[in-house]
C-alpha cells in the first residue's frame, strides 16, 4: 500500500521509477518488481519504457480501490479460516459451529477495503502536510 500511495503522490502523471519508489518507502527494488507486475496485470498501473520512464496510476486515483490493489498482489487475502471455495478447508468443515462467523468476517473485511480508494488514503494522509505548506491538492 505505501509503494502505490508514493506512487500515485510524488506521480502526479509524470513516471515513477521503482528505484525512487524503493529508497522513498524502503521497500526492495526485487519486491518492488513484483509487485507492480502484478498490478500492471491488472491495470491498476502503467509501466512507461524508456529514459525518465516508471510507472504511473493506470487510472485516477480515486477509480482504485485498495481491495483492488490487495486481490491483485495477494491470493485469498480476505479468506480467514476455511472455505469450501478454496482448497484452504479444514477437516471438520462439515460441522464447524465458527463457519458462517469467518465467511462474514471475509465479506465485510473485502466491502471496507472496496470502500477506500487511493485517493481517499491519499487525502488522509497527506492533507494536513499539503495545508500547512500551503500546497494545492494533487487531484
Amino acid at each position: 500500500m505505501r509503494a502505490i500511495v508514493c506512487l500515485a503522490y510524488q506521480s502526479r502523471g509524470n513516471p515513477v521509477s521503482i528505484k525512487e519508489i524503493s529508497k522513498k518507502e524502503r521497500i526492495s527494488q526485487k519486491y518492488l518488481h513484483q509487485l507492480f507486475q502484478k498490478m500492471r496485470n491488472a491495470n491498476i498501473v502503467k509501466s512507461i519504457r524508456g529514459p525518465g520512464g516508471g510507472f504511473v496510476l493506470a487510472r485516477h486515483p480515486s477509480l482504485i480501490s485498495i481491495w483492488e490493489i490487495i486481490s491483485s498482489v495477494e491470493q485469498n487475502f480476505s479468506q480467514i479460516g476455511c472455505h469450501r471455495e478454496t482448497k484452504k478447508v479444514c477437516n471438520i468443515i462439515d460441522g464447524c459451529k465458527t463457519q458462517l462467523m469467518w465467511e462474514k468476517l471475509s465479506e465485510k473485511m473485502e466491502e471496507f477495503l472496496d470502500s477506500i480508494t487511493v485517493e481517499s488514503l491519499i487525502k488522509d494522509a497527506f492533507y494536513g502536510r499539503m495545508e500547512a505548506a500551503g500546497e494545492e491538492s494533487i487531484f
